[in-house]
């Protein structure tokens, strides 16, 4: 396996390279060699981009009967990478460049086409020039006067450069950036102070709202201490159980409305007279020693006892509306206690 890397071979004493028969190949035989797209181009047939730097597996012969200053110049065939339709380019050494032969167009070559214009246009003016002397002082004034106004434009833009120079540019950064900043700080400060309105707003509903409903809670309570503290009612007299408070008068009066309301009212004679039996007495003295008896009795004897005139009848009647005041105060107190 080491002799296959050995350069030198074995030469018999006896050979002759001249009796080796060379083989004749053609001048134009084409061989395949790697290489890389020189420039962007564009398929004829299907549109297909080929971009520069695409590597190729091309075929490469040389040119017949063209050369360039003893230089050959190659041709190259490569095929789509989309439709497989052959492409060919050549060598140009004349520009150091690749020119496209068939195929495809190449893109982006306008600075080569402006290249190519401009040396053409030079080309005509000196043909001219060299047949026509007039030819030649009317392009030498034009090209003065091109001259001139290119320094003209020059002079203009260095004087502008200088107006512009004398701007202090860092001071107007620095004072856009302060008018900035200045800025910012008075929104903040007009968001704190929105704020804190709209804070204090809030808490002086509260504290209305809170004492709006404290009115409610207390206007009930304060209505009835004022009516219960009424400066003439301060003492009262009842009957039996003598002079009272305001304040116990006041809840003996509620419990009275409201068992009237429940029962019935009691203020009245007709309602009263239903409920007391008048006796009949010959004098007012008989009459006035048998009220203890007439309370006793007055609510189990039926209510059909005729009434008798005179004033004897009268007396009965206030006697018997004291006494039923009497045993109303005593129902409120049995009720006082037991609701106690």
């Amino acid at each position: 396996m080491s002799e296959r890397k050995v350069l030198n071979k074995y030469y018999p004493p006896d050979f002759d390279p001249s009796k080796i028969p060379k083989l004749k190949l053609p001048k134009d035989r084409q061989y395949v060699v790697r290489l890389m797209a020189p420039f962007n181009m564009r398929c004829k047939t299907c549109g297909e981009y080929i971009y520069k730097g695409k590597k190729f597996n091309a075929r490469k012969e040389t040119v017949q009967n063209e050369l360039y200053m003893g230089l050959p110049i190659f041709r190259f065939y490569i095929k789509c990478t989309r439709c497989l339709a052959e492409i060919t380019f050549k060598t140009d050494p004349e520009n150091t460049d690749y020119a496209m032969e068939h195929g495809a167009t190449r893109n982006f070559q306008a600075e080569k086409l402006l290249e190519e214009e401009e040396k053409k246009i030079q080309q005509e003016r000196e043909e001219e020039e060299l047949n026509n002397p007039m030819k030649v002082l009317e392009n030498r004034t034009r090209d003065s006067k091109m001259e001139m106004e290119v320094l003209e434009n020059l002079q203009e833009l260095k004087e502008l450069n200088q107006r512009q120079a004398q701007v202090d540019f860092e001071g107007m950064l620095n004072e856009y950036r302060e008018l900035e900043q200045r800025q910012k700080e008075r929104e903040k400060e007009e968001d704190e102070r929105e704020t804190k309105e709209m804070l204090e707003r809030a808490l002086v509903k509260r504290l209305r709202d809170s004492d709006s409903e404290e009115e409610k809670e207390d206007g009930p309570q304060q209505g009835r201490k004022h009516a219960a503290e009424n400066p003439t009612d301060i003492l009262t007299t009842d009957i039996n159980t003598g002079p009272q408070s305001s304040s116990t008068v006041a809840v003996k009066k509620q419990k009275v409305e409201t068992w009237e309301r429940s029962v019935g009212g009691l203020k009245g004679r007709a309602a009263l007279g239903s409920l007391i039996v008048r006796k009949k007495a010959p004098n007012s003295s008989s009459t006035a020693s048998q009220l203890p008896s007439d309370k006793q009795t007055g609510a189990e004897k039926p209510a059909s006892s005729t009434a008798t005139a005179g004033a004897s009848n009268s007396q009965t009647v206030t006697s018997t509306n004291g006494s039923s005041l009497s045993l109303l105060g005593a129902y409120s107190d049995s009720d006082e206690s037991n609701s106690d």
